[in-house]
């Protein structure tokens, strides 16, 4: 059995690093924050964040889960998983989780099933855009909950509004937003009121579930929730690997006593600790993203693992890189910080490590299985 990415996988992976190293640096990862030494062209909402993503779109990267027919490359989640990698290594601001992560798969089972000609048109209509680059998209997970890049001028152009009976896709001029403060202002978070009468529904009632649709409002949730671990846990992996490699290189340059601090035994052992936590998590994630090409049996419970240990492999590199860095890891003048306040915002998204922990525990001790499937 093969267990390593090809090589058309890996290189689309080498390339969207070249791209990000060369469009989406620090600099510009501090312009999306909007901070005090972002430069003239900073903030939230100007024009090179949405020309990044129209590039994004002509890689391929956007519209990769998208069907062939609707302008996208038709793969799945284990062609994604790299490229979420890279996201969080780069600290992408756009939302390519949420867009190409979560939406086009839900439009995607939505196009091909049978809720009907309205709703698989709706669906068709927004995959084409997205894929072209000419949409980005997001999610309002359920009510109430607010939505990424919801806020600003140059925010999400389509949302999809997930409550317990009906889910809704409106674009941006049918809805109004809030903005909400966030520990990651690149996250741009607002909660999501969709117009009395507007949108159209993508999904509602109980449904049978037949065929290869998307089935009742419950089924289409329960992927939604379970993209959006095993998504967020992906760029974890990524912006945990650049942590890693900001203490690594913070180590070898700071000096103390005339040596290297990572000369030192207990720094040795810190950063060995968080690049084995690393390293454990990343098949687990890859598992969840086999087992959501397959539609596997154990799927809730592998993306469940995935965002656990996901979660706590980045938390606990955030901590040590911190700790590497001294005082100096507070400070604004200091990249680290961007990274820390992205994997702690994407730690409590979708669930927490205890929430999906508890809920793997309760699978085994549903299912009475002990195994990995």
């Amino acid at each position: 059995m093969e267990f390593s990415f090809d090589e058309q996988q890996v290189e689309f992976r080498s390339q969207l690093r070249t791209f990000l190293d060369r469009e989406c640096t620090a600099l510009d990862v501090r312009a999306a924050f909007g901070g005090p030494t972002s430069g003239p062209t900073g903030g939230p909402g100007k024009a090179p964040a949405r020309r990044r993503w129209e590039q994004l779109a002509e890689m391929g990267v956007v519209g990769l889960t998208a069907p062939e027919t609707e302008g996208g490359l038709g793969l799945g989640a284990v062609d994604l998983v790299c490229l979420l990698e890279e996201s969080g290594w780069a600290a992408l601001p756009e939302p390519l989780a949420e867009t190409t992560g979560l939406v086009v798969p839900m439009l995607a089972d939505i196009s091909s099933g049978d809720p009907g000609d309205a709703e698989r048109a709706t669906a068709r209509h927004w995959l084409r855009l997205i894929a072209a680059g000419d949409a980005v998209a997001t999610v309002v997970p359920s009510r109430g909950t607010p939505a990424v890049w919801g806020d600003g001028p140059d925010g999400a152009d389509v949302f999809v509004v997930v409550s317990s009976d009906r889910i809704v896709i409106a674009a941006a001029g049918e809805v109004d937003v809030t903005p909400v403060g966030s520990i990651d202002p690149t996250r741009r978070l607002a909660t999501v009121v969709v117009h009395d009468g507007a949108g159209s529904v993508l999904c509602e009632g109980e449904g049978e579930g037949e065929g290869e649709g998307p089935g009742s409002v419950a089924d289409v949730i329960t992927r939604l929730h379970r993209r959006g671990a095993f998504s967020t846990a992906a760029v974890l992996l990524g912006a945990a690997d650049r942590l890693i490699s900001f203490a690594c290189g913070h180590a070898l340059e700071r000096r103390q006593f005339g040596r290297p601090i990572g000369s030192f035994q207990a720094v040795k052992h810190h950063l060995a600790d968080a690049y084995v936590a690393l390293e454990m998590a990343r098949p687990v994630v890859y598992r969840a993203a086999w087992s959501l090409d397959q539609d596997a049996d154990t799927a809730d419970r592998d993306c469940s693992m995935a965002k656990s240990v996901a979660s706590d492999a980045a938390l606990l590199a955030a901590r040590i890189a911190l700790q590497v860095h001294g005082a100096m890891g507070y400070t604004w003048e200091h990249d680290l910080h961007m990274w820390m306040k992205r994997v702690w915002f994407l730690a409590a998204s979708w669930g927490d490590s205890a929430t999906h922990l508890a809920a793997l525990l309760d699978d085994v001790a549903r299912t009475g299985d002990h195994t990995r499937g």
